[in-house]
């Protein structure tokens, strides 16, 4: 067995953990898969029966006019809400364009202007007709109505002194008897994503029971980005309970019941996130999910069912708040609920990043985009530049331990012709003329070691940087997801039906870096450990071929800097003589064995022991 391995063992590692990483993500697309089968839409069997069309027309006048009658009867006090037309209220800011409805009083649409959707218009969010907020009110002795299914009569606006914007959507009662009304109020801020949304009750003694509001809100998170299974792979429902941060990707889990205080629930999906806030807690509540087939173009459905006691009064109040925006950490910080915790800065198990993220690579990437201007492409590579100066010094002492080695083959390759065959022979006398010469074959693997926390932390940032969507660089139309420059036209088992050309730079760059690396270290017997290193960059040419482009590039930039600092180490720094001269001064000195060494060589006497008593016995 060799024990001079130097990078070849970092190569190992870090192979076992991408493949262990590559393994969990099956898992997790294969969570996706089965969740999909489960949710997959069933045709009406009306529809599928051949009905005539004259019957199909009374089926559903009959079917309309029972609706009407029902929601008539379910409203109560509130009757001349049931029926109505829809009023549309607009309004902006610096970031949002809302569209209200007085169906219900509630937000019907919310663009981002710095946002595009795949359609080049504006993103939008809350746009579907799944989504939809409200809570039940009594309407009468033993009725009940939804607030989303009643249309509020009065509307108003003012713009406050403050620069904010508030619109009412105001509910009265439809018996003159009667003093009921409900108001909610929605305050728009300048230049933020959240919103205030505040219900006044009158009559609340008579409109709740014992001051309970079971409030439901549904959202839906419809496709933004191009590779929907990605997407729903980083799509995730999140919520403060009893203080506490946690979280569920959708495809893991379908519900979660809240018998604690919830601050708020949320859905993200990679880039975007909507978040429900009561300003005095949730007492308790349920959330569920589905996973529509791809063919909806949504990611999730969310139903949330929450409780917020409310005082027994005539007259009550209580507020929320809604953020529709972008899924960014500094966004999300300033609000101080925690809700930033959900940006995957590094979670599962990963989560161990997440510290280098938040408070090296996070930092880092934004100077350097302050500094490089519009081009993140110039930004991500300022940052690798940066990253590789960090690591400068454990670097060059790996480089000087892959000259030591390089010095030692003559010697190295003299014991081979010495012992011939006899492997444990030669690694006992390797192990020797290591200690001897003061040279640590492990020494080389170090920066390779070190290269893993940083690449997973980058994985993880670049999948969650929401500044990388849309952001041109060279051939790539967007550095957040893969560039495809060479399409297929057919799908090719793991590649897909492309081929990602920083991924290509990527792969060849790592071939280039494994052949110089093998050049500087002894020979290598095991076919395993020998051939490893050129069949990992072939490996990567798979794996990377769907990641964002931005990873890719960084791999690339880290990679020729790589082979930069290899050539000039070792061809203008290095003094290859000097280490020779300090090899064998090192050799006269007298050397203590390790207790690890001296264990390592009684277990290969002892192994050298049975193998002659074995050969004895053969002759």
């Amino acid at each position: 067995m060799k024990f001079d391995r130097n990078t070849v063992i970092g190569f190992v590692i870090l192979a076992a953990l991408f493949f262990g990483y590559f393994y969990y993500t099956n898992q997790e697309q294969s969570a996706y898969r089965k969740q999909k089968a489960k949710e997959e839409f069933v045709k009406d069997s009306i529809a599928k029966a051949n009905i005539p069309p004259e019957d199909k027309l009374a089926q559903k006048i009959d079917s309309a006019r029972a609706d009407t009658m029902k929601r008539i009867a379910s409203a109560g006090s509130f009757r001349d809400a049931a029926n109505g037309t829809e009023q549309l209220v607009y309004t902006e800011n610096e970031y949002l364009k809302l569209t209200f409805t007085s169906k219900g009083g509630q937000v019907k649409r919310v663009e981002l202007k710095d946002f595009k959707g795949q359609d080049s218009n504006l993103l939008q969010l809350a746009a579907t007709d799944f989504d939809r907020l409200g809570y039940t009110i009594n309407t009468a002795t033993n009725q009940t109505a939804q607030t989303a299914d009643l249309y509020f009569t009065g509307i108003d606006s003012a713009k406050n002194a403050d620069g904010s914007k508030s619109i009412w959507f105001i509910l009265k009662s439809s018996d003159s008897t009667a003093s009921s009304s409900i108001t909610h109020k929605f305050t728009i801020k300048p230049k933020d994503y959240m919103i205030d949304f505040n219900v006044e009750l009158v009559g609340a003694d008579k409109l709740l029971t014992q001051g309970s509001m079971n409030l439901s809100w549904q959202y839906a998170a419809a496709q933004q980005e191009s590779d929907i299974d990605f997407e729903k792979q980083n799509t995730q429902v999140g919520f403060v309970k009893d203080g506490s941060f946690d979280y569920y990707t959708v495809g893991n889990r379908s519900s979660k019941d809240f018998d604690e205080s919830v601050k708020w629930v949320g859905v993200r999906q990679r880039f975007f996130f909507t978040s429900l806030i009561a300003k005095d807690n949730f007492t308790n509540g349920k959330m569920e999910w589905t996973v529509p087939p791809d063919s909806a173009k949504i990611l999730v459905r969310s139903t949330a069912n929450m409780k917020v006691q409310l005082p027994v009064a005539s007259t009550s109040s209580t507020g929320f708040s809604i953020y529709y925006g972008p899924s960014d950490y500094h966004i999300l910080k300033k609000y101080d609920l925690n809700l930033e915790k959900l940006v995957n800065l590094g979670q599962g198990m990963y989560a161990f990043v997440r510290p280098l993220n938040r408070f090296v690579i996070l930092p880092i990437f934004d100077f350097m985009r302050n500094l490089s201007g519009t081009s993140l492409g110039l930004a991500i590579a300022l940052l690798t530049l940066f990253i590789r100066l960090l690591i400068s010094p454990l670097t060059y002492s790996s480089y000087l331990s892959g000259a030591k080695m390089k010095a030692l083959r003559p010697e190295i390759a003299k014991l081979k012709d010495k012992f011939g065959e006899d492997k444990q022979a030669i690694s006992m006398e390797q192990m020797k003329l290591f200690r001897e010469a003061g040279v640590n074959p492990l020494g080389g693997c170090i920066p390779a070691l070190l290269q893993i926390p940083i690449f997973f932390a980058l994985f993880s940032f670049f999948n969650s940087e929401v500044s990388l969507r849309g952001a041109e660089f060279l051939w790539a139309n967007d550095l957040s997801a893969y560039d495809a420059p060479i399409k297929f036209g057919f799908n090719i088992p793991l590649l897909g039906d492309h081929l990602s050309l920083f991924n290509v730079t990527a792969a060849a760059t790592s071939f280039l870096i494994s052949v110089y690396s093998m050049s500087m270290t002894p020979d290598q017997n095991n076919p395993v450990m020998k051939y490893l290193p050129y069949i990992f960059p072939v490996f990567l040419l798979f794996f990377f071929n769907k990641l964002p482009s931005a990873l890719t590039w960084y791999y690339t930039v880290s990679n020729v800097v790589t082979l930069a600092l290899q050539f000039v180490i070792q061809n203008y720094i290095i003094d290859h003589d000097k280490i020779l001269a300090k090899i064998q001064e090192n050799r006269k000195k007298p050397k203590t064995k390790s207790k690890w060494q001296e264990r390592m060589e009684q277990m290969q006497d002892q192994q050298k022991k049975m193998k002659e008593m074995q050969q004895k016995n053969k002759r």
